[in-house]
């Protein structure tokens, strides 16, 4: 329990683990919010109750003041329910009300993309129009104020706004603040001029002052101008998104304009599910003290892939989403170079389909020295965390990025490019001064990547004693929860004092 202050925070997000999830924002939303409730501090959640979540098994309940609660969404009325349950932690538990509107939510078992088209829905905008107005909606219930609602992407990018305009005047909403947390700049929440008339907010903010972005609704603009205060998921993305064109997806003046008020925290890893030490999903436990159990898990991912165990030839690992963004671009060109070092390749993932068909062809030409699975497997995620030798991440941006996280854990020594979270987390080995824990190139491009894997290759095989030091290096981090916990913290008291 820390001291001081005990504040009262509404934390709105569109997924939380274990109910629903699409990627890194559903286990932030689970492990941050249950760290402050730990802390000391006053939780509770708003998420949409999507059609995949099971009722029964997670114990949503009808609460009678916050049932059949009606707005309207430009000409249509719309009736919605928030029905209430528990995250329930290992040492805490949670309040989490579920936004139960079948039209929008309940019917649907995916949470942003029709699965027949694979093109975001339609409503997407009226969808989380309305996930904004009931946090209104349920504050006012509840006569529950609380000092902070903590936004989380564009899906809540329209409360600041709300606060700052419709709501402004009601003494109820007036001291509360508002902090943004963007984990992924490049999803905006972008919709035609025709959906403000929608959000019933002021005219004035139907402008490129205020929530228009060359000439269409950006729900992600308005979380940005809007907020209080702004962070994202590292320190150098945070510099990144407003110092560097590409990052900045076109927001980057928006961002220069604010950057008094935008700050980096790394997330945390769960440590009760992503340690050596502890976990059920590898066939041997291991710490620093005897890393030499690490091979029964690269004996047993050999045997998964059905691939020869040697235990000098270094296994490189890969879990990651196949687009572009993640480096797959620049992979795909040092393939060939790639597949005549002394190493084996094993790649667990899924994305674009011309991705798929370049990594199953690949697997058949090189089946020696490539192993895929394309899909997601989180046994085997933590099998080729624990198995690898090392683990490469190449991304052309990467807001936070947990795995090379999990590898320095693991005591899988990370090769990745210098940009957000892993700039953040992953410092280049110096021989001199025996310092460092993975290997670090800063050109995006096939020729620098090679470099730096050649680099590794060769310390691996030519010098154990160093490898281990570097293994041992990284099994030091300490990416717990508690630390960046700790940072919002001090993010919710600038903004209460």
């Amino acid at each position: 329990m820390s001291t001081g202050k005990k504040l009262k925070i509404l934390f709105a997000t569109s997924e939380v683990v274990p109910f629903i999830k699409t990627g890194g924002l559903a286990d932030v939303s689970s492990a941050l919010t249950q760290k402050l409730q730990e802390m000391g501090h006053f939780v509770r959640i708003i998420v949409p109750k999507y059609g995949a979540i099971d009722e029964r098994k997670f114990k949503i309940h009808e609460v009678v003041r916050l049932k059949d609660l009606k707005i309207n969404i430009g000409d249509k009325e719309v009736i919605f329910s928030l029905r209430s349950s528990f995250l329930i932690g290992p040492k805490t538990r949670v309040q989490i009300y579920f936004l139960d509107n079948p039209e929008y939510f309940g019917s649907r078992h995916s949470l942003y993309t029709d699965p027949l088209t694979g093109e975001d829905y339609p409503d997407n905008d009226e969808r989380f129009i309305l996930l904004a107005r009931a946090v209104f909606e349920l504050i006012n219930k509840l006569g529950w104020t609380p000092d902070i609602i903590h936004c989380n992407d564009w899906q809540t990018g329209l409360i600041p706004a709300y606060l700052k305009s419709t709501y402004k005047k009601n003494p109820l909403f007036s001291s509360i603040k508002t902090l943004f947390t963007v984990h992924n700049l490049s999803f905006q929440g972008i919709f035609p001029k025709t959906t403000f008339a929608k959000t019933e907010l002021p005219k004035e903010l139907d402008s490129e002052k205020g929530i228009l972005h060359k000439g269409k609704i950006n729900f992600l603009k308005s979380g940005l101008l809007y907020s209080d205060m702004i962070n994202t998921v590292s320190e150098t993305y945070a510099k990144e998104i407003y110092q560097n064109k590409e990052m900045g997806f076109g927001l980057e003046d928006i961002l220069t304009k604010r950057k008094k008020d935008l700050f980096g925290v790394i997330n945390g890893i769960d440590e009760t599910i992503w340690n050596p030490e502890v976990d059920t999903k590898i066939p041997h436990r291991y710490s620093s003290k005897n890393i030499e159990m690490k091979k029964e898990s690269k004996k047993a991912l050999a045997h998964n892939f059905n691939f020869t165990y040697k235990e000098d030839t270094p296994v490189i690992g890969m879990i990651a989403r196949l687009y572009d963004n993640k480096g797959m671009d620049i992979l795909e060109k040092a393939f060939p170079e790639l597949m005549k070092l002394n190493l084996h390749l094993i790649l667990l993932g899924t994305g674009e389909k011309k991705y798929h068909k370049f990594f199953m062809n690949a697997g058949s030409k090189y089946h020696n020295k490539f192993s895929c699975y394309i899909g997601f497997d989180d046994e085997l995620a933590h099998l080729i965390e624990a198995g690898s030798d090392m683990f490469l991440m190449p991304s052309k941006y990467e807001p936070c990025g947990l795995n090379q996280m999990y590898s320095l854990m693991y005591g899988t020594v990370p090769i990745v490019r210098k940009t957000g979270g892993l700039a953040d987390t992953v410092q280049a080995y110096n021989q001199k001064n025996k310092t460092g824990n993975g290997f670090v190139f800063e050109k995006y491009s096939a020729k620098d990547m090679l470099a730096e894997i050649k680099n590794a290759l060769k310390i691996f095989s030519t010098d154990q004693e160093t490898w281990q030091t570097i293994m041992r290096n990284g099994m030091k981090s300490n990416f717990t929860w508690l630390n960046s916990s700790k940072k919002y913290v001090d993010f919710y008291k600038k903004l209460t004092d």
